[in-house]
């Protein structure tokens, strides 16, 4: 019975095209009721236009779900954007791993959050995520452990990106309540993430490459648990999610966990972890930079020069490759240790470079 229904609307298909499928009723005059799956199908489009997009809604969803941290690993290769977010929210049990991503599934049964990005509790979020990437998988979640969630996406021909990347926001320190927030900047990855940290301060949230994000998941973790916990754990599977770098106790198994979590790391990269050779990030609103506003408003310059710098971010690459090569030759003269990658910041007229170091004993 279920194959002659197929076959049956199949043949409609072919005969009259996929429009027939998309709608519920014809109301004549060139008006029709759609289905409800061709309306959500074209709801999730509009909802994402961009990857910070995407960005956005993950932190929300990480959010609703009570976290405390939030980890948020990126990185680019050609066209690609993967990106991995790792909190310390309810989680979610694995029975229902594939059905969050279906439309309006949610656990806010009696509430919606109305927040600065609009409406957020119709289970339309995670589809509408679904609807616009390659990929979006949860990586590793269980019910009050937390989740890891992973997106991949084609940001040059399915969903744009800003183009700069690299440059980080201009903050500012409200003078009444103290409080801190973006002025100005590109909207890109970067912003989106400070702008919700500055939004939610009771939030410690962390951005950087998969690398730092594991070595500062590993470290923290650590610092937090017993040596007991992490010496007598025969399951990971019952730790929280981010904990479970903390029990790495080699390379390989380092490498294993992290493969767990979304986040792919070389075996080398693992050992640098281990070592200490990769600091733990701060959260992003301790990296940003505050600037004072001056007392009184200056006169615009006409003449200045407001171009952004912009550098690609494979050109930042091989400069940060450039800059721990220079750094060796202090290294070796005064006996320093550099902890984790030297930090590029790209403002409108200036490049910073920041090395974190430590001495040798």
């Amino acid at each position: 019975m279920a194959d002659d229904a197929d076959r049956l609307i199949e043949f409609v298909s072919t005969v009259s095209g996929d429009a027939y499928l998309k709608v519920e009723e014809n109301l004549g005059d060139g008006f029709v009721r759609l289905k409800i799956s061709e309306a959500e199908r074209r709801q999730a489009k509009h909802d994402i236009r961009s990857f910070e997009d995407v960005v956005v809604e993950l932190l929300r969803n990480s959010r609703d779900a009570h976290a405390q941290r939030i980890f948020v690993a990126t990185s680019r290769d050609g066209d690609t954007r993967t990106m991995t977010v790792i909190d310390d929210g309810i989680g979610v049990p694995p029975q229902l791993h594939a059905a969050i991503f279906e439309p309006r599934v949610t656990s806010k049964l009696e509430t919606m959050v109305m927040d600065r990005w609009g409406v957020h509790g119709r289970g339309m979020a995670l589809f509408s995520v679904k609807s616009n990437v390659s990929s979006v998988t949860v990586a590793c979640s269980d019910l009050h452990r937390g989740m890891a969630l992973r997106v991949v996406a084609d940001v040059v021909t399915s969903l744009p990106e800003r183009a700069d990347q690299s440059t980080w926001p201009v903050v500012e320190r409200d003078p009444e309540d103290g409080r801190i927030k973006v002025v100005r900047g590109p909207h890109n990855i970067v912003r989106r993430v400070v702008e919700f940290a500055c939004e939610h301060p009771e939030i410690d949230l962390y951005l950087g490459s998969p690398t730092e994000i594991l070595a500062t998941l590993h470290w923290t973790a650590r610092d937090l648990l017993d040596t007991s916990d992490l010496m007598f754990c025969d399951d990971r599977s019952r730790m929280l999610v981010w904990h479970r770098p903390a029990l790495g106790a080699d390379a390989a198994e380092l490498v294993e966990i992290a493969d767990e979590l979304g986040l792919s790391i070389s075996e080398r990269t693992a050992h640098r972890v281990l070592a200490g050779d990769l600091a733990p990030l701060d959260p992003v609103v301790a990296q940003a930079v505050v600037e004072d506003e001056p007392a009184t408003p200056a006169a615009p310059d006409i003449y200045r020069d407001r171009r952004s710098l912009r550098i690609h971010h494979a050109d930042l690459d091989s400069f940060r490759r450039e800059l721990e090569k220079a750094f060796d030759i202090i290294s070796e003269r005064y006996y320093l240790n550099l902890k984790g990658e030297p930090k590029v910041t790209v403002g409108s007229n200036e490049i910073r470079v920041r090395f974190s170091v430590e001495k040798d004993d």
